[in-house]
């Protein structure tokens, strides 16, 4: 599963603090993104409950991860 991966890592290196909390914005979207094609494979039953708690979780930890960051940053 591709939580935004690609932009947190994208993020490592940004120019400067502003992009970096654009690159993570980008990140949070991404892993919106996920949690809604979790739920329609969910909603499919394509997966199984046990398996959709267990990817859904996860996604959503990283997300709320990702904009505490952002949040922080911007704080700053």
């Amino acid at each position: 599963m591709n939580y935004g991966g690609a932009q947190v890592r994208e993020a490592e290196h940004a120019e400067s603090a502003k992009d970096f909390i654009h690159k993570l914005s980008i990140a949070q979207k991404e892993a919106n993104e996920t949690l809604y094609w979790l739920e329609l494979l969910k909603e499919s039953e394509y997966i199984i409950q046990k398996d959709f708690d267990s990817f859904y979780y996860e996604a959503e930890d990283i997300k709320k991860i990702i904009t505490s960051i952002i949040l922080t940053m911007k704080s700053k």
